[in-house]
């Protein structure tokens, strides 16, 4: 019995670099962007989510119910839904400039300062004012809840001063003051370190504070840089502080008590830090209008994000257990949320599941509009609607009961060889070529080129292919290799072919225009790829030699 005779495969080229790497990908899926004017026409200073409670990461919102995350923005703080990204309430009970408004874990209040010195504590349901602190003089830039206890929170101020307060509390229960200017920035840290507190200073310093060791003692450790603090950040590990200082963020490693690496890919001062992807990658705003994703291992830029506006604060805000700053996988990414100078708010969803398909579909179908093949691509949709309800009922059928037997029928054909593949398998190499460099033939594509050239070198009648033409065979070769020895997947063949051709026909350049014209373009073509490749080399030597040096 003869064995079957099989079409020649194609060739499977090695794919090059992606335009657009699945980071990116991931980040441009924050598309469904909600824009928020400022009523007041303020900048939006600051954007704030509730931290999770420590025993309850991993389990989702539990019984919490906080649904809310702030934006603070002139003399009022705006409550959202994180479901609806609807405001849902707004406090305007401030005699100044407001700061850092924060929504307690369990949603149902909100601590904010304000350019008095005053803190304020108001219910979220009634907005009524709960509790008033003034004892700091000057503003007040950080108001945080501990994630650990409901009534604890912390504040940082212009007075040079860290404070603890509790809420039952008339006066502060701790107050740091080593700071030797405005402290901009504090956190609580994060895990088993809830009870020490993290600061940002325009002393150019990052102190770490613990208030069991004294309350109002020296910090426990200090971080010199070389510009103001703007913001810090502890990572959920509890071991790693990011703190951004002019247009740098260093990552500072609380074990070794010395900095770790420094990030430098902002032009100009870094505003804000936020976590994301439960901590495995840290998101920066800054003045330059840029916003930044990095990945926390290596600390390289995965994707970024240009606003219109100096950016002043950016939060990701997650599903689960709220934020994402969080280290929990339960948390996943779905609001990333920037506040500009400008006073605008800029809200953009991820879309998932099914919302990420109806996205995708609805993007499909415009662009089919747009290419005027609206008609193809809404026959191949009913053919897909039916081919899901023809297995549907498959389906139904074979689990209705034991005795139906379902017999799987092979109905693929064995696909035909086409006509050059024929001619390949005969022997007859010259027609084969002559049919796939054909334009007008069915199946005519590079690839399909390159298939059969390949195939003719495995066989070594690559100069039988080409041997014996008149002018008018060989200019479409010399065409097809014209136009792909730039191709760094096609040079191996075409310089081959490129061989062949100027062995066999060069001698008759002399008496056809046409074909001189044609060797001479393949020569140029040759020689500018030569010459990019040197200057490539150069380029590649004077980076390497650039970065040994400031090694």
């Amino acid at each position: 019995m003869a064995a079957e005779v099989a079409p020649l495969p194609q060739l499977k080229l090695p794919s090059g670099p992606a335009p657009i790497t699945a980071e990116q990908r991931y980040w441009k899926s924050f598309k469904n962007q909600l824009v928020i004017p400022s009523p007041t026409q303020y900048p939006v200073t600051h954007i704030t989510v509730p931290s999770a409670n420590p025993a309850n990461v991993g389990g989702g919102n539990s019984a919490s119910g906080n649904d809310y995350f702030a934006v603070t923005t002139g003399t009022r703080v705006q409550i959202y839904s994180i479901r609806t990204r609807k405001l849902a309430k707004t406090i305007t009970r401030f005699g100044d400039i407001a700061r850092s408004g924060d929504v307690r874990r369990d949603g149902r209040i909100v601590a904010a300062g304000d350019d008095t010195g005053r803190i304020q504590v108001f219910d979220v349901g009634s907005r009524a004012i709960l509790k008033t602190w003034t004892t700091h003089r000057q503003p007040v830039w950080t108001t945080k809840f501990s994630p650990a206890d409901l009534t604890t929170l912390m504040s940082t101020s212009d007075d040079k001063t860290v404070r603890l307060w509790d809420l039952p509390s008339q006066a502060s229960t701790a107050a740091f003051a080593g700071h030797a200017d405005y402290v901009r920035s504090g956190s609580f840290m994060p895990g088993t370190m809830s009870n020490m507190l993290v600061s940002g200073s325009y002393d150019a310093t990052v102190r770490l504070w613990d208030p069991r060791i004294a309350p109002g003692g020296a910090a426990v450790m200090t971080f010199k840089h070389a510009a103001p603090v703007e913001d810090v950040l502890p990572l959920p590990s509890g071991t790693t502080v990011l703190a951004a200082a002019g247009n740098q963020i260093s990552v500072l490693d609380l074990v070794a008590a010395k900095p770790q690496h420094i990030i430098s890919n902002h032009q100009k001062t870094v505003t804000s830090l936020s976590l994301a992807s439960g901590g495995r990658r840290l998101v920066s705003g800054g003045l330059d209008g840029h916003v930044k994703i990095f990945e926390t291992t290596g600390w390289n830029v995965v994707a970024g994000i240009k606003y219109p506006s100096p950016v002043l604060a950016v939060r990701v805000i997650g599903t689960g257990s709220g934020s994402s700053d969080d280290n929990s996988n339960n948390i996943t990414d779905r609001h990333l949320a920037v506040g500009l100078q400008s006073g605008m708010l800029s809200l953009r969803t991820r879309l998932a599941g099914p919302e990420a398909r109806r996205e995708q579909e609805r993007e499909r179908e415009m662009a089919a509009l747009v290419a005027g093949t609206i008609e193809a691509h809404d026959r191949a949709k009913g053919k897909r609607k039916r081919r899901v309800a023809a297995q549907r009922r498959l389906d139904q059928v074979v689990g209705e009961g034991a005795d139906v037997v379902v017999v799987a029928n092979d109905l693929s054909r064995a696909r035909r060889e086409t006509p050059w593949q024929k001619d390949l398998r005969r022997g007859r190499y010259g027609p084969a070529l002559d049919r796939v460099l054909d334009r007008a033939a069915r199946d005519h594509s590079p690839l399909t080129v390159l298939t059969l050239l390949v195939a003719l070198r495995h066989r070594s009648a690559l100069r039988d292919a080409l041997a014996g033409r008149d002018e008018a065979g060989v200019l479409p070769v010399l065409r097809w290799v014209q136009t792909h020895v730039v191709d760094p997947r096609y040079v191996g063949v075409c310089v081959d072919v490129a061989t062949h051709l100027l062995e066999l026909y060069a001698e008759f350049a002399g008496g056809s225009a046409e074909l001189a014209a044609g060797f001479r373009t393949l020569h140029r073509r040759v020689r500018q790829e030569v010459e990019r490749a040197q200057v490539a080399t150069q380029t590649g030597g004077m980076l390497g030699s650039l970065l040994v040096g400031s090694a």
